[in-house]
């Protein structure tokens, strides 16, 4: 019968009936904790494209492994996890095109003024909305700055240095993933010169909190900050407060701390913002190759192997334990 696959949310067409092929496979009727831990039970295989419950894990005797749908682990709890002998892989680099090409739809976006433009002519007119075009930037030579050089961070800047002639600056932990032409700078001369700043960093204990009041104070008059990262690197208040001075030229957020975005959410009101719903990552093409990743996995562990992908490696000896896999 193989494995006994079960999914958080519906995944691509081809990605469905591939996992089919290696066992019953069923999705969530939503999303949402209930839903996941009362209608797991059985699964031998979580496909995760929501937070995941400790109880999920220790409630369920028969979990070999949870398959992250993406690259980001923070809607795991990875100690639980490991500490239960459950294998944990993901897909990295899958959606690095996908949100890379969203940092620089929302960075032309805020240049151009579009929520503006947008809002104003339909509910103004021509004059109205065409008023916005003489406060136009271009983004052609400006300068980026990235925080985080992982796969997408790495995708990003070559897109805006060798797409559209930028300068492209970074701020990351791991040096020797700097690419050539990128220039690694502390966060501080970051976020002092340049014009958009692209959080793609992973939400750690380090980063939680790290764009606050006193750096984006340090931000130049006019820049603009595009979050794609997770809610918490920003923190919140702090971002309104400088969009609401005038002291930032506008954001583009595609992640928040609490989600869904509330309707009422202080964020919605104002005109210099693009909001968007934890899409930056997400496309017909994205879902495909994120999926056939998981499908790669999940057909490891049914042939008796481990997934490339595999990010926890400390959890083998009890996960062969339990199932009584040689070593």
């Amino acid at each position: 019968m193989g494995l006994s696959i079960f999914s958080t949310h519906p995944l691509h067409p081809e990605v469905t009936r591939a996992l089919s092929d290696i066992g019953p496979y069923r999705v969530a009727s939503a999303p949402e904790t209930g839903a996941i831990l009362s209608e797991s039970e059985g699964a031998n295989v979580i496909v995760v494209r929501a937070p995941i419950a400790e109880d999920v894990i220790q409630q369920r005797p028969g979990l070999r492994a949870l398959v992250r749908h993406g690259a980001g682990l923070d809607m795991i709890p990875m100690d639980v996890a490991t500490g239960a002998g459950v294998l944990v892989a993901n897909v990295p680099g899958a959606n690095a095109v996908t949100v890379a090409e969203h940092v620089i739809w929302s960075a032309l976006a805020l240049l151009r003024r579009f929520p503006q433009v947008n809002a104003d002519l339909r509910t103004q007119g021509w004059p109205a909305g065409r008023a916005h075009s003489d406060g136009g930037r271009e983004i052609s030579g400006r300068t980026l700055g990235i925080v985080g050089m992982g796969n997408v961070g790495q995708t990003l800047a070559q897109m805006a240095s060798a797409g559209f002639g930028m300068q492209v600056l970074c701020h990351t932990r791991s040096p020797g993933r700097v690419p050539a032409g990128v220039t690694s700078v502390s966060l501080n001369e970051l976020l002092e010169t340049a014009d958009i700043i692209a959080l793609c960093c992973p939400l750690t204990d380090a980063t939680r909190g790290l764009i606050d009041a006193e750096a984006l104070a340090r931000m130049r008059p006019w820049a603009v900050l595009i979050n794609v990262a997770r809610g918490p690197v920003v923190v919140e208040d702090a971002l309104i407060g400088a969009l609401r001075s005038g002291h930032l030229g506008g954001a583009a957020l595609d992640v928040f701390d609490a989600q869904p975005l509330p309707t009422d959410h202080p964020l919605t009101t104002l005109p210099n913002v693009v909001l968007t719903p934890h899409m930056a990552g997400i496309t017909e093409e994205s879902m495909l190759r994120m999926g056939q990743g998981v499908v790669a996995a999940i057909r490891s562990l049914d042939a008796g192997a481990l997934p490339d992908t595999l990010v926890n490696p400390e959890a083998l000896p009890l996960y062969r334990e339990r199932f009584g896999l040689p070593g």
